[in-house]
């Protein structure tokens, strides 16, 4: 089963500007941005990350989760879309930088560009679990007696209901978005929530668990418009070992 470090659950659970957070470490959020193209402050296409953040490797290969995710999505996905957020998010971190030394009437462009990176650093680190929430010959159910499987049971009644409920929340996202399933810290429940865009409709203090990408880009050279049979595919290749490593994460920070 994996391990995950503190350091690894909150980077993918804490959102810049309003996403999920937990305590002061990283980021996941976005504002309503450009769906087309990309801001001022993003590198171009071809250019290697580089920065704070890295691109990590996809955790299996191209054609692994056929025929269910198609291998040209896969690579095109990781390879071009995830590097492109990478990216941009570095790219936010350095304006910023300048802009504080510059400062001046420089400072003015504060808010633009940390938009940019909300929305930047948000794509990034939600497509880091979007790729883990997957592996070859996942999907099934989670093990029996797992916290995972205890905690769907206990706020979703059956593995059925979760099911249903999370496929109609990621198939009816607003445009471009997330489905996610997220432990909710507070009332220390599960819950199912919609992120539009990347970091819209957010609920504070929220640790995801899984997501599954409904941008076209992560579908369409398949699926086309059918976003429902691409979301009942991604539930076929889930990596419910990761979900329950992230689970158990977040029971112990609370």
């Amino acid at each position: 089963m994996a391990h995950l470090t503190r350091r690894e659950l909150l980077g993918s659970a804490a959102v810049v500007g309003g996403w999920f957070t937990l305590g002061r470490d990283a980021a996941l959020g976005q504002q309503t941005a450009p769906t087309q193209a990309p801001p001022s402050t993003a590198p171009g296409v071809g250019e290697p990350p580089t920065g704070p953040y890295q691109l990590p490797p996809l955790p299996y290969g191209y054609a692994d989760l056929e025929p269910y995710l198609d291998a040209e999505t896969m690579k095109l996905h990781h390879d071009v879309h995830h590097a492109g957020y990478v990216r941009g998010a570095n790219a936010a971190i350095a304006a910023l930088e300048r802009i504080r030394r510059a400062g001046g009437d420089e400072i003015k462009n504060v808010r633009a560009v940390t938009d940019e990176l909300a929305f930047y650093a948000s794509g990034h680190l939600l497509h880091d679990l979007f790729f883990k929430s997957m592996k070859k010959d996942g999907g099934g159910d989670p093990s029996a007696g797992s916290d995972i499987a205890r905690l769907i049971t206990r706020d979703f009644g059956t593995l059925a209901a979760f099911r249903a409920q999370f496929a109609a929340a990621a198939q009816q996202v607003h445009g471009s978005g997330w489905g996610v399933l997220a432990f909710e810290p507070a009332a220390q429940r599960l819950l199912v929530l919609q992120a539009e865009n990347h970091q819209n409709t957010a609920v504070w203090g929220c640790v995801p668990l899984l997501v599954v990408d409904v941008w076209e880009h992560a579908y369409y050279l398949k699926y086309q418009n059918r976003r429902s049979d691409f979301i009942k595919a991604f539930l076929s290749v889930l990596n419910w070992e990761h979900v329950q490593a992230r689970v158990q994460q977040a029971l112990k920070l609370t």
